[in-house]
């Protein structure tokens, strides 16, 4: 044995009298149990005068670990598992020096106390405490959490069966598929989706090369196809394509998939989570198409997939089924079939979805194109779901915002009514209301805009608003007046309308005429040019 120093020694003692066992204070102190055991027991070792009181209560749970190699003298190893006491033994262990000689776990004598506690729900921690407090129990914790976990072994809860009605549930699940060895070697590991309805266990399998969302509807809906029809419920694993947030009472589905559950009429309900038997149907079925995919050797994907079709109806269809002791093709169509649900008449719409944030110019980004949402959504999170056709914007509550038809990357699609009223610009308007916000003003007016939207198309729009600015300070009379001195003088620019407006109201318009009987014609002025 290797020697220890003193302080490290009486660590050891120190460590075991606080109800230590010996594997904890050898994992704790980095020493090895061998020599740890060897202290503990000449501490233990019986003195030839009277032992001092309380050495056979400081004994934690030394008694009640596992076996240890015995040492060359033939004594028993202290750190070692418990024989089963005989009947007599077991009212008489109290104290840790007893346990030694007897090799009887110290909790044999509380035994009463421990099981009323476990019939409480009191967790091994709890029960311990309770122990050392009203009973002056000598034992470490881990000896009673290991008699706890013995005592589950010799009696343990029966799992209530779970029975479910012809077209009632349908589980599914992923479980690891072969390796796909294509002609240059390379591999690729497969996984395989398979479905089984629970009343007559007719499956669907079908392999992916991944467990994306998308993935795992497209192999739903192909089982739902695959049956003819749809049960009242599904029940997935807790995967991220299926279930965002795992809880068993009120689980946070994946948008996506809950959108599909209302396409096909079912409802989800996802097990427990680290549960493997609330799902015992598919679980064995994943067992079952591992057995029959063992060993064999797949060029591609169709290649895999085409095998699992023709095993599913050539194998696992004519099967007898162990539990209903009855082929389970014939059990389908008899009793299963009738009860599902008739499948829609469409197929779920294909899209891709995810949470974007709205911009500070009202519109969110999907796949490189913007689209607008009312203007209270500004800095918000949103849930954007793109078809083949149109995106449609949700509340991160599901609840519909807008629709937009689909965009090309770089293009914005904006709603008129999503533009702020303080953005709202008069252009937006188009050029038949501004032609008659400026027909309000007065005839002139609205005949002097049309003209100049007729000789200025493209900056016609802001001399026309440059009008209506000046209606908000200037008289309408005076501006109509203004306006068609302008007209007359073929004068389309807001500068001439502003230097008609500057004229005082009484002076004449002088009309010059081109034509009249007193006006000779040019040719009678001709004059002659010397040579």
């Amino acid at each position: 044995m290797n020697r220890l120093k003193v302080h490290q020694r009486d660590t050891i003692i120190s460590l075991w009298k606080g109800g230590w066992s010996a594997r904890r204070i050898a994992r704790e102190l980095g020493h090895d149990r061998g020599a740890v055991n060897a202290y503990i027991r000449e501490e233990a070792a019986p003195k030839p005068a009277t032992p001092s009181t309380g050495t056979g209560e400081a004994m934690g749970s030394v008694a009640d670990s596992k076996p240890a190699t015995p040492s060359p003298g033939n004594e028993p190893a202290v750190d070692s598992k418990p024989a089963t006491p005989s009947t007599g033994e077991e009212a008489a262990v109290t104290t840790a020096a007893e346990a030694i000689r007897t090799n009887v776990s110290l909790c044999v004598a509380w035994k009463e106390q421990i099981q009323a506690g476990l019939e409480q729900g009191l967790t091994a921690r709890r029960i311990h405490e309770d122990l050392v407090r009203e009973h002056q129990f000598a034992g470490g914790y881990a000896s009673v959490k290991r008699y706890v976990r013995r005592l589950a072994e010799e009696a343990p809860v029966p799992f209530r069966r779970m029975e479910f009605a012809a077209g009632e549930q349908v589980q599914i699940d992923f479980g690891a598929g072969p390796w796909i060895i294509d002609e240059n070697g390379r591999r690729r590991r497969s996984h395989v989706f398979r479905a089984v309805l629970c009343c007559s266990r007719k499956s669907y399998s079908e392999a992916t090369f991944d467990q994306k969302t998308e993935t795992f509807l497209r192999c739903l809906e192909n089982a739902y196809r695959h049956f003819g029809g749809v049960p009242v419920t599904t029940a997935p694993d807790n995967l991220k394509a299926a279930v965002l947030h795992p809880d068993w009472y009120d689980p946070e589905l994946n948008p996506k998939l809950a959108s599909f559950a209302r396409h096909y009429g079912t409802v989800i309900l996802p097990t427990r989570p680290m549960t493997p038997r609330h799902k015992g149907r598919v679980e064995r079925g994943i067992d079952y198409v591992k057995t029959a995919l063992k060993g064999r050797i797949f060029r591609s994907l169709a290649a895999l997939n085409l095998f699992l079709a023709d095993w599913e109806n050539n194998v696992a269809d004519k099967r007898v089924h162990g539990t209903t002791r009855r082929h389970v093709s014939a059990h389908f169509l008899e009793v299963e079939k009738p009860a599902l649900k008739p499948l829609p008449l469409d197929l779920f719409a294909s899209f891709t979805e995810g949470k974007r944030c709205v911009h500070l110019d009202g519109h969110v980004e999907y796949e490189k194109a913007y689209y607008s949402v009312p203007p209270e959504y500004t800095r918000q999170e949103v849930w954007v779901r793109g078809e083949s056709k149109l995106v449609r914007i949700y509340s991160l509550k599901m609840e519909p915002i807008v629709v937009h038809p689909r965009a090309e990357p770089g293009k914005t699609s904006t709603a008129d009514a999503h533009i702020h009223p303080l953005k709202r610009r008069l252009a937006d308007h188009g050029t038949g209301y501004l032609l008659n916000r400026c027909q309000q003003i007065g005839s002139s007016a609205g005949a002097w805009a049309a003209a100049v939207q007729q000789h200025r198309p493209i900056e016609s729009i802001r001399v026309m608003q440059g009008l209506l600015s000046l209606g908000r300070k200037v008289l309408h009379p005076d501006l109509d007046r203004a306006a068609g001195k302008a007209l007359q003088r073929a004068g389309w620019t807001l500068g001439d309308l502003r230097r008609a407006l500057a004229e005082p109201a009484n002076v004449v318009q002088v009309d010059f005429l081109e034509a009249h009987p007193l006006i000779r014609e040019m040719s009678a002025y001709r004059i002659p040019f010397p040579s």
